[in-house]
């Protein structure tokens, strides 16, 4: 079950990231807002459950927020 959620997770956060960069190449504020908050939420329940996601320091930055 716990490999099933890390991979979830893993999969979710890659989604978010493509979706990020395809709000910031069209100049969608609202959607960087929205993916960046997604990101961070996805690494702080990663966290919460002693799983570590692969993370940038703006991604790291967004999660103390």
């Amino acid at each position: 079950m716990t490999a099933m959620f890390d991979q979830e997770l893993h999969e979710q956060l890659t989604q978010a990231r493509k979706e990020l960069a395809a709000a910031r190449a069209e100049g969608d504020a609202d959607g960087v807002q929205a993916y960046e908050g997604r990101i961070a939420g996805l690494i702080r329940l990663a966290a919460q459950h002693g799983i570590t996601l692969p993370h940038g320091v703006e991604e790291e930055e967004q999660n103390l927020r």
